[in-house]
C-alpha cells in the first residue's frame, strides 16, 4: 500500500465507526430509559459479562460505573459456569454484551441466571437472537458493517457497545445527582484527586507563617515581615485584625523608583486596598483559577469576619500539580 492508500484506509475506518456511533442516536428509546432505571434501582451490583472482545468492552464499562458511584463487577461467562456464578446475588442486575446474540457460553449462563430470578439486560448486535429472547430488556447495538474489510474483526460493533455503555453510565450518574465532590472521593490519588478534593485550608500558609502587619506598621518593619515570611507579600490589617490591604514585593519596587524619602511611610501609605481574597473552604483548584484570571501570584484566605487566616501561593499550587492537563 502506498502512503496515500494507508491514509485513506485510516480515514475510512474512522468514518465507518463514526457512522455506527451516530446510528446509535436513533436507538436511544424507552428501552434505554428502562435499562438506566434498572441500574439506578439495583440494590446489589451491576454484573457485566461478555466473551472475547465484548468481554473487554464490558470490563471498561464496569470501570466507568465504579468510578461514578455505581458498584459493578465483571463476570467471565466460562468461569461463571465453573464456580464464579457464586459471586452473583439475587439483588444484582446482569448486563450481557454480545454481537451475535447466540454465544453458547452466554446462553448457558442465562439459564442459570434465570434460576436465580435475576433481571437481565442485553446489549446485543442481533435483536432476533436466542439471547435477545431471554433478556428482560434489550438494547440495540447492531452495526451495518465492521470497519474490518472482511467484516470479521469486531471494530464498529465494539465501539458502539462501548459508547452505549458510556451513555448508560453518564445517564445513571446524572440520575443519582453524582457531583464532582463525589467523584473526588473515589479518585483521591494523583493530580485529578487533588484538583477535585484539596481545599485551600489544607495548603495555605497560616499561623506564625502568615505575614501580617497593621496599617500603622512602619515601612521598614513591613519590609522585614515580607522578607522573613518569604512569600513576597504581607496582609495589612486594622486594629481589629480586619483585612484592609496587601503589600507585595512589586509594590515596594515601584515605590522605591519614585520615592526618595521612605522613612516616614507606614503600611497604610503603601498598601493596595481591596486585595483579592478567597474562602479557605473552597477548592484549591479554584484559587489557581482566580490567580490566573487576575494575573496574580497569591490570594489571601479570609474568614467570615474578613480577618486573614492564610495565604495560598501560585507556586505551591503548581507544585501540587493542580494546573489543568
Amino acid at each position: 500500500m502506498s502512503e496515500d492508500q494507508i491514509i485513506n484506509k485510516g480515514k475510512e475506518v474512522i468514518a465507518i465507526e463514526a457512522q455506527a456511533v451516530n446510528d446509535l442516536i436513533d436507538k436511544i428509546n424507552g428501552k434505554f430509559a428502562e435499562a438506566v432505571n434498572a441500574i439506578f434501582n439495583c440494590t446489589g451490583r451491576v454484573v457485566f459479562t461478555g466473551l472475547g472482545k465484548s468481554g473487554l468492552i464490558a470490563r471498561k464499562i464496569v470501570a466507568t460505573l465504579n468510578s461514578t458511584g455505581t458498584p459493578a463487577i465483571f463476570l467471565h461467562p466460562t468461569d461463571a459456569l465453573h464456580g464464579d456464578l457464586g459471586m452473583v446475588r439475587k439483588e444484582d442486575l446482569v448486563i450481557i454484551i454480545s454481537k451475535s446474540g447466540n454465544t453458547e457460553e452466554l446462553l448457558n449462563l442465562i439459564t442459570m441466571l434465570k434460576r436465580l430470578d435475576i433481571k437481565i439486560v442485553g446489549m446485543l448486535g442481533n435483536l432476533n437472537s436466542e439471547i435477545s429472547k431471554k433478556c428482560d430488556v434489550v438494547l440495540d447495538v447492531s452495526v451495518k458493517e465492521e470497519a474490518c474489510p472482511h467484516d470479521l474483526a469486531p471494530t464498529s460493533s465494539t465501539t458502539t457497545a462501548l459508547v452505549m455503555g458510556d451513555a448508560l453510565a453518564v445517564s445513571v450518574l446524572q440520575l443519582k445527582g453524582f457531583t464532582a465532590e463525589d467523584f473526588a472521593l473515589l479518585h483521591p490519588g494523583g493530580s485529578l484527586g487533588k484538583r477535585l478534593s484539596l481545599r485551600i485550608s489544607e495548603i495555605m500558609y497560616s499561623g506564625k507563617d502568615l505575614p501580617v502587619v497593621t496599617e500603622e506598621t512602619s515601612l521598614k518593619d513591613t519590609i522585614i515581615e515580607i522578607t522573613s515570611k518569604r512569600l513576597g507579600t504581607t496582609c495589612v490589617v486594622n486594629n481589629d485584625g480586619v483585612l484592609k490591604g496587601v503589600i507585595t514585593d512589586g509594590d515596594l519596587r515601584r515605590l522605591l523608583e519614585k520615592t526618595v524619602n521612605i522613612s516616614s511611610l507606614k503600611a497604610k501609605n503603601v498598601m493596595t486596598s481591596n486585595p483579592k481574597t478567597i474562602d479557605p473552604k473552597y477548592l484549591a483548584s479554584l484559587a489557581l483559577q482566580r490567580m490566573e484570571n487576575y494575573k496574580i501570584t497569591s490570594l489571601i484566605a479570609v474568614n467570615e469576619n474578613y480577618i486573614p487566616v492564610g495565604i495560598v501561593h501560585l507556586h505551591d499550587l503548581v507544585k501540587l500539580g493542580l494546573q489543568s492537563r
